[in-house]
Parts: structure tokens; C-alpha cells; sequence
């Protein structure tokens, strides 16, 4: 039985590499993403142990206990504390350092990676002994030497478009500042080389920015050769101030870098497992495919071994070997390949201006493992139910010299099971219509009851092949005799066809899915950015950890042709267990920029004190107006008592609450500071005062300045992941698909070789024949494509009420553009796959094909 199988392997091997290639592809994404993710780990260490490769101790200050009063926490870090670190036994070099963060223009005046706040460095340059500073390397130029001067490193200057001599415009917190390029730096940062930038300045003016003249935010010891960094800390700590600052060695920086890198940058593992995971389920389609009609067509090889003497075991262990051998191939071919996605995902991923710190490729075990585990277990498993199917041949069926047609007890418990799995996922999907909460356990109910469709959908396959089919033979009857004769080479094995078919229906369904959900979000998007808001502009800064300008607030309001200019402060507030966003207004303007709609209550209500929510939040937090919680608000750390004075609906202009404008100040982040301009002009003000009001703001990097249909094309954009994931799981599939097709029609070629004679002694000429395959192939396309979408769009119409729980004013809206490229596409997909297997049936002549038949 050994030799039989390996030799059943050999004999087949085009038919064979499908299966390969199918499973490969899964394989290679598993495989690609676990050596991804090790090799990026690695990166990630090596660039921080880099960075802090001749730092032993790094000695910071501590925040001051809640409830002190207010001081800055570099007070104690100073140049009395560097001469006193400087004489501590196996210190060797002391380097203050004052860092902070700052935001650059690029050089056409647009911001520079703004939106990345947390790796847009800024600090001190500080030259060592020799005159330069040992951290960042001068690439061009020379180091700032005076407050109008400035340093950016390479990979800034490159994505800015700056050299030097250039005049650059950056904001830390406030006020623009402009200073004059003179020098180009080095680093190995990996917080600026995973997108961020960083500028440098001369010591006093960083000292002056992120602390206070003759003041550091830190300060850097290098040790004596043969000096441990943790027994260093020891000695350093000893001669601090216990409650004013901290002692951290070097190694354990590197560690915490590397971490929070990591962290960062995590999600972009999750992508191409998604791509794997829809990879191996619509390719386990195929292989099942394959290995069935690899069986039916050995059904008189296998009745023969049984008649010699072959066990039912013996013949289900053969059929599993070819597919353990297949899997084995499979593993070996998609490690390989998922090499190569290893080494291209950092650019890929890093198209959108992130670069992911470069290093060696690291085969760990786990991704070895992982690629024989994904590889052979998804093959085997595939192949089991053909396994017993070859097993339950029996000797007998060595005399027959036509094929059976399937029990009619067996169709009538396929159109049993199938009608339950309908029944239970449609059912399961229509009970969530009347649900408005988009909760994970909701968002699961739904991912169940849709996998229950799709299977109901797999099962009854073949069962709705005929009438479909026939259907759609209508057009194919079009082309005459040779479409009738490719409608019923789709309807000779319904089973057949309705696997084939069955990649392209799963794929098309999840496509169709999230096509709807996506474009029906999208709009709904477009509709809600702008729907609360009655400004006609919208100043803000990108975060609520940086503040306007008062300066710029004024200049705002008394800006021509602006009527109304009302200045918010945005916070966070902490109730009931939540994080959730808080707006601080003017009672007195708040109604003349954003349309609230109070289903109780007033914003005139608003004090200290005294707040309103929306009414998701109210729902959520289970008060309404006149009811009391207790909550804080930005940096406090003390709850305090809230009264609600109103209930609105949900306003994504207004956010979570609204709140007194000063009472949101006290504890917000950047105190007494504001975060948004709402600006209201006058009618009849034109396109003039668009231009007064960017002028007003100055070209601060941290704001930005949007109109209405600005704001909706920014929210359309937040889309685009959604959209990204879809066409590449479409194009997964189509690849699948088409190799389905192409595995099925070769061996239908095969099957039919004296019926394809037979036709050609008749006349059919080689043209006929091609066209006959490409028809057949292009029905079973646009069968599984029609199945697709009639599930996806049921699940997507079943699921809508969730969506609408999760984004308001959604609306269930049939992107048409989308699903008739869905459908078009494929027909190509049909033809495309049917090329080679039409031009091997057009390439027999009719004596030899019925000779060889």
C-alpha cells in the first residue's frame, strides 16, 4: 500500500501541485509572520541596546506625591547634582540631558509625521570631550550652537525635504518657533526609526523648553571599565534624594524601549495572520475538492485492492499518506516563501512612513513548527472525510463501468442538515436586527450565525447546482451547442461543481459582507462628521496632551469675517470604570458651533460640577437628568461628585460630555489650556476668511484647520483599513478560486478524453472544444459568486443593527460599483482558469483521444 500510494503521488504530480500551491499560500503567511515578528523583536532589542550601549545609569526625576503643591519635577536635576554624580566611584562620563517633544514642518509647510506625538523627539545636543556628542552622530553640517538654530536627524530631513540652511517652522506646545537647519544627525532611535523625528537644539534653549534654565529632564552616567551597571545604581542612588529622583541602569531602559516599541508595532502581526487564517479555510475547500475526485476517479483501482486483500484501514491510511506527503511539500514550499514575506513586510508595512527597525532574519522553532503544523495538519484533515469515503469501496465496484449517482438517502440527509444549519444561522442573524448594542458578545453572536450560513450554503451546494445552473445555462445556451454541452459538464456532478465552486462562494461571500458593511460605514461616516456641527471651521490640535496658543485663540476671534469663535477644552473623564471623552465649553457660545439636541436638559446648565452626556453614555452609565456620579477628570487623581443638568444625542462633535470649559481646564492635561476653536462666519464672508483664520493660527504643526467637507473626507479615510483587508482577502481568494478550477477542469479533461474524441470525430472543431471548457469553467464561476453574494448581503442586512450600534446613522446601502465588479470579476476568473486545461482537451486529436480513453 506504500509503494501504491507514493506511486499514485508521482503519476499525478501537476494535479497535485494545486493542492500544494493552495496550501502553500497559508503556510507561507503563518510562517512569513512568526518570522516577522521574531526578526522585529530582535531589531527591536538590538536598536535599544544600541541606544544604550555606553549608558550604565540614567538618573531621572520623580513627580511629586499628590496633593504637594505644584513645582517642576527637573527642580532637583541640576548642574550642582552632575558635579556631585561626576565624583561618585565608577562613574566615568555624567551627560544632563534636556528632552521633551516638538512637531516640524516639512519643507512645503505641511506637518512632518504629526500624528505620531509619541516618537516626535526633541532634547538637548550635548557635546562630550572630543566636541561632539556620542548619541547622535553629525552626518552633515554642525551642531546648534545658539536658540535660533536647529538639528534633525537623516530620516526627518529626507521625509521633510529639508538641507541645510533651511528655514523650519515646529511647535513643542504654543507658539511657532522658526530656527535655521545647520546640522543633520544619526540615530538608532528605534522611537524614530518606527516613524517618529527628532530635532536638537543647543543646551540652553532645550533647557529653556522642556525644563527650566540650569535644568535638566535628565541625566545620563557612563561607567569606568569593569564597573557593573547595577552596582553603579546602587552607589548613585545612595547619594539621591530618595523622594525627588531615581536611579534606572542602562540594560533596563534598553528593555522598556524595546517593549513599548514592540508594543507599538505589534498590530501589524495581525494583518497577515488574517490573510493566513482566510488563506487555509478557503483552501481546505480545495483540498477536499481534490482528494474527492481523486477517489471517485480510483473508485475501480481501489475496488481492485480491496479485492486482492486491502483492509478498509489500509486503504484509508494510503489516501492519508498522499496527503500527509502533499502537507509535507506544502510546509517545505510555503517556509520558503513565507521567508520572503518576512523580509518584504517591514517595507510593506512601513509604506504609510513607518520604517520597522531592519536586522537579520530569526528562525525561532516556533515558526518552523507552526509551518509543518499548519501545512500537514490542514492537508490530512482536509483529506479524512475522502479517506473514509475510498475506505467504504467495496470489491464489487471492480465490475461496474459506470459511476454510481449518489445514494438518494444520502442527498436527503445532506438537504436535512443543510436546512437545519440554514434555519439555525438565518434565525440566529434575524434575532440580532432588533440590536442596537455592538457589544463583543453581540459582534460574536453574529461571527457564529454568519458561519453558520456560509455552511448551510456549502452543504445545500449541491443540491442547488441544478437549478442554478440551469438558470444560468440560459445565457450559455446562447452560444449553441457548445454551451449546452458545457451547462451539463457542470450539472453531470453536482457535488463536484459545488466544491469547485465553494472557495469562490466563501471568499465572495466575506468580500460581499464587508464590501456593504464597509461602504454603508463609511457613508455613515461622511454623514455624522459634520452632522453636530453648526462652525463653519474647526481648529484642533491632534492630541488633548497639547494646547492652542492663547495668542492664536484671540487672533481667531478678532480674525474678519469670523462671528463666532468658541474656544474648547478637551479632557478625559474617568466614570464607572471607563475612559471617555469630555468637552469643555461656553454655555454662552456653545449653541451658535455645535447642534445639540437635548433629549432632557440644557447646555445653560453647565458650572462646576454640573456636566452633560450623551445619550450612549447616560444609557451606559445609567443616569439621566438630575442624577449624581462620581468621576475625574484629566490629570486628577481625586473623584469628585458630578450632577447631569442634560442628556443629548450622540454629537461626535461634542463627544462623550460636555462640561464648564473652566472647570474642564483645572485638571486637564495641559492646564488652563484649550485644545479646539469652533468658528462661525459671518454670511456672505467667502472663501477670504478661510485665509484670515489659517493666518491667525500661524503654520503651527500641532493644528489643524478643516472645513466641513475636510472633515468628512478625513472620516471617510478611517475606513480604508476596512476597505485594505477586503480586496486582500478578495484577492486570496481569487487566487484559491482560480487554482480550484483549474485543478477541476484538468481532471474533468482527463475524465472525458474519449467523449472530447468523440466530439472532435464529429466535428467540433479545436476552437468549439476551448470554448466548451471556458463556458463550463465561467459557470461554475458564477454560480459559487452567485451563492457568495446572496450570503453575504443577508449577513451583512442581518448584522446592520450592530453596526448602527457601533456608528450612528448607519444605513444598510448596496455599494452596486463594487458587487458588479465582484460578479465580473468572476467571469474572468472562469476564463482565466480554464486557458490551460481547454488548450490541453482542444490539443487531443480524435483517434488518440479515443484511443487513450
Amino acid at each position: 500500500m506504500l509503494t501504491t500510494a507514493l506511486r499514485n503521488l508521482l503519476a499525478h504530480k501537476a494535479r497535485q501541485l494545486m493542492t500544494v500551491l493552495a496550501v502553500c499560500l497559508g503556510v507561507a503567511f503563518v510562517s512569513g509572520t512568526l518570522v516577522f515578528a521574531d526578526s522585529t523583536a530582535a531589531a527591536h532589542r538590538a536598536a535599544a541596546s544600541a541606544d544604550y550601549a555606553d549608558i550604565a545609569v540614567a538618573v531621572t526625576a520623580k513627580a511629586p506625591p499628590p496633593g504637594t503643591p505644584a513645582s517642576r519635577p527637573d527642580s532637583i536635576l541640576d548642574d550642582a547634582l552632575v558635579r556631585k554624580l561626576a565624583r561618585v566611584p565608577g562613574v566615568a562620563v555624567v551627560r544632563p540631558s534636556a528632552d521633551g517633544s516638538a512637531t516640524l514642518n516639512a519643507a512645503d509647510g505641511t506637518p512632518l509625521r504629526a500624528d505620531r506625538t509619541w516618537a516626535n523627539l526633541a532634547g538637548a545636543y550635548v557635546p562630550g570631550t572630543g566636541g561632539a556628542d556620542a548619541r547622535y552622530p553629525l552626518a552633515e553640517g554642525r551642531a546648534p550652537a545658539n536658540a535660533g538654530e536647529l538639528a534633525v536627524d537623516s530620516g526627518t530631513a529626507a521625509a521633510g525635504r529639508l538641507r541645510i540652511g533651511d528655514r523650519v517652522t515646529l511647535a513643542t506646545d504654543g507658539p511657532v518657533m522658526t530656527k535655521r537647519l545647520v546640522g543633520i544627525v544619526t540615530t538608532h532611535d528605534t522611537r524614530v526609526t518606527a516613524g517618529g523625528t527628532l530635532a536638537l537644539f543647543d543646551r540652553a534653549t532645550a533647557q529653556k523648553l522642556f525644563a527650566s534654565p540650569g535644568h535638566y529632564t535628565g541625566i545620563d552616567l557612563a561607567a569606568t571599565p569593569g564597573t557593573d551597571p547595577y552596582t553603579l545604581a546602587g552607589r548613585v542612588s545612595a547619594v539621591l534624594p530618595a523622594d525627588r529622583a531615581e536611579a534606572t541602569t542602562g540594560p533596563a531602559l534598553a528593555a522598556q524601549q524595546a517593549i513599548l516599541v514592540g508594543t507599538l508595532t505589534r498590530g501589524y502581526e495581525k494583518l497577515p495572520m488574517v490573510f493566513a487564517g482566510v488563506s487555509l479555510f478557503v483552501g481546505s475547500f480545495l483540498i477536499v475538492n481534490t482528494f474527492t475526485m481523486v477517489v471517485a476517479r480510483r473508485t475501480r483501482e481501489t475496488a481492485l485492492l480491496r479485492a486482492i486483500g486491502a483492509s478498509r484501514r489500509q486503504v484509508s491510511r494510503a489516501v492519508l499518506l498522499e496527503a500527509l506527503l502533499v502537507g509535507l511539500a506544502a510546509s517545505a514550499a510555503g517556509f520558503v516563501l513565507g521567508l520572503g514575506i518576512a523580509a518584504v513586510l517591514p517595507d510593506v508595512l512601513g509604506a504609510g512612513g513607518t520604517a520597522l527597525p531592519r536586522g537579520p532574519l530569526v528562525i525561532g522553532p516556533r515558526s518552523v513548527v507552526a509551518a509543518l503544523g499548519v501545512g500537514v495538519g490542514v492537508t490530512v484533515l482536509a483529506a479524512w472525510l475522502p479517506s473514509r469515503r475510498a475506505a467504504r469501496v467495496a470489491p464489487l465496484e471492480a465490475l461496474r463501468t459506470a459511476d454510481r449517482a449518489p445514494a438518494a438517502s444520502r442527498s436527503q440527509l445532506r438537504a436535512a442538515t443543510g436546512l437545519v444549519l440554514l434555519v439555525l444561522g438565518a434565525g440566529w442573524l434575524v434575532t440580532l436586527r432588533g440590536v442596537k448594542d455592538a457589544s463583543e458578545q453581540n459582534l460574536q453572536s453574529a461571527m457564529y450565525g454568519c458561519a453558520l450560513l456560509v455552511a448551510a450554503l456549502i452543504v445545500l451546494a449541491p443540491l442547488l447546482a441544478g437549478p442554478v445552473i440551469r438558470l444560468t445555462g440560459r445565457l450559455t445556451g446562447r452560444f449553441g451547442v457548445v454551451g449546452r454541452l458545457a451547462r451539463e459538464n457542470a450539472l453531470r456532478d453536482p457535488r463536484r461543481t459545488a466544491a469547485t465552486a465553494a472557495t469562490l462562494l466563501v471568499s465572495t461571500a466575506l468580500v460581499a459582507g464587508l464590501a456593504v458593511i464597509g461602504d454603508s460605514t463609511g457613508q455613515a461616516l461622511d454623514r455624522q462628521a459634520a452632522a453636530g456641527l453648526e462652525a463653519d471651521y474647526v481648529i484642533g490640535t491632534r492630541n488633548t496632551m497639547t494646547g492652542i496658543d492663547p495668542a492664536a485663540v484671540r487672533r481667531v476671534g478678532e480674525a474678519p469675517g469670523v462671528r463666532t469663535a468658541s474656544a474648547v477644552a478637551d479632557s478625559t473623564l474617568f466614570a464607572g470604570g471607563g475612559v471617555r471623552e469630555i468637552s469643555g465649553v461656553d454655555p454662552r457660545t456653545v449653541d451658535a458651533v455645535i447642534r445639540l439636541d437635548f433629549v432632557s436638559g440644557s447646555a445653560k446648565d453647565l458650572g462646576p460640577g454640573r456636566v452633560a452626556l450623551s445619550g450612549s453614555v447616560a444609557r451606559e452609565l445609567g443616569l439621566s437628568t438630575g442624577g449624581r456620579f462620581r468621576a475625574s477628570i484629566g490629570r486628577s487623581q481625586e473623584a469628585r461628585d458630578f450632577t447631569v443638568v442634560g442628556v443629548y444625542q450622540d454629537n461626535p462633535v461634542a463627544r462623550d460630555a460636555l462640561g464648564a470649559r473652566t472647570d474642564v481646564q483645572r485638571d486637564s492635561f495641559v492646564p488652563d489650556s484649550v485644545q479646539r476653536i469652533l468658528v462661525r462666519t459671518r454670511d456672505g464672508a467667502g472663501g477670504a476668511v478661510e485665509r484670515e483664520v489659517r493666518t491667525a493660527v500661524g503654520a503651527s504643526p500641532l493644528l489643524k484647520v478643516q472645513d466641513r467637507q475636510q472633515l468628512v473626507d478625513e472620516a471617510a479615510g478611517t475606513v480604508s483599513d476596512l476597505l485594505g483587508v477586503m480586496y486582500g482577502m478578495l484577492a486570496i481568494g481569487v487566487v484559491i478560486g482560480a487554482l480550484g478550477i483549474v485543478n477541476t477542469l484538468a481532471m474533468s479533461v482527463a475524465e472525458r478524453t474519449r467523449e472530447i474524441g468523440a466530439l472532435r470525430a464529429l466535428g467540433m472543431d479545436r476552437a468549439g472544444i476551448r470554448q466548451m471548457i471556458r463556458l463550463e469553467a465561467v459557470t461554475v464561476a458564477a454560480f459559487g459568486t452567485l451563492l457568495g453574494l446572496a450570503g453575504g448581503l443577508f449577513g451583512a442586512w442581518a448584522v446592520g443593527s450592530l453596526a448602527n450600534g457601533a456608528v450612528a446613522q448607519y444605513r444598510f446601502v448596496l455599494p452596486w460599483g463594487t458587487l458588479l465588479l465582484i460578479g465580473a470579476l468572476s467571469l474572468v476568473i472562469g476564463l482565466v482558469a480554464a486557458a490551460v486545461p481547454a488548450r490541453r482537451a482542444a490539443a487531443l486529436g480524435p483517434l488518440e483521444a479515443v484511443a487513450e480513453g
